[in-house]
């Protein structure tokens, strides 16, 4: 399933920041959704939810920007746009 893809490959991208950057989770995610992308907000929380699950990017809030311009260059895709990280350092404050 298309759909599921682009949120495992999102899902996958998330971990690899979080080990990155050495931090535990993601606080705060914001993800843009062309207008040919198939996926409606709800559609894309609801797999992100369940590809999460597990996952440092588990009890991340997410914030969902969408377009309806079928001529933008990025219509088809999913993007990341920003995220905000947590580590142990932060946690304990």
């Amino acid at each position: 399933m298309h759909e599921t893809a682009l949120v495992k490959n999102l899902i996958h991208k998330l971990q690899a920041i979080c080990a990155e950057e050495g931090a535990d989770r993601v606080v705060d995610i914001a993800v843009w959704l062309g207008a040919l992308c198939h996926m409606s907000p709800d559609h894309f929380s609801d797999h992100f939810r369940q590809e999460a699950a597990g996952t440092c990017a588990e009890r991340a809030r997410l914030q969902i920007e969408t377009s309806d311009d079928i001529n933008h260059a990025n219509a088809q895709d999913v993007l990341l746009q920003s995220l905000e990280l947590e580590t142990d350092d932060e946690a304990l404050q």
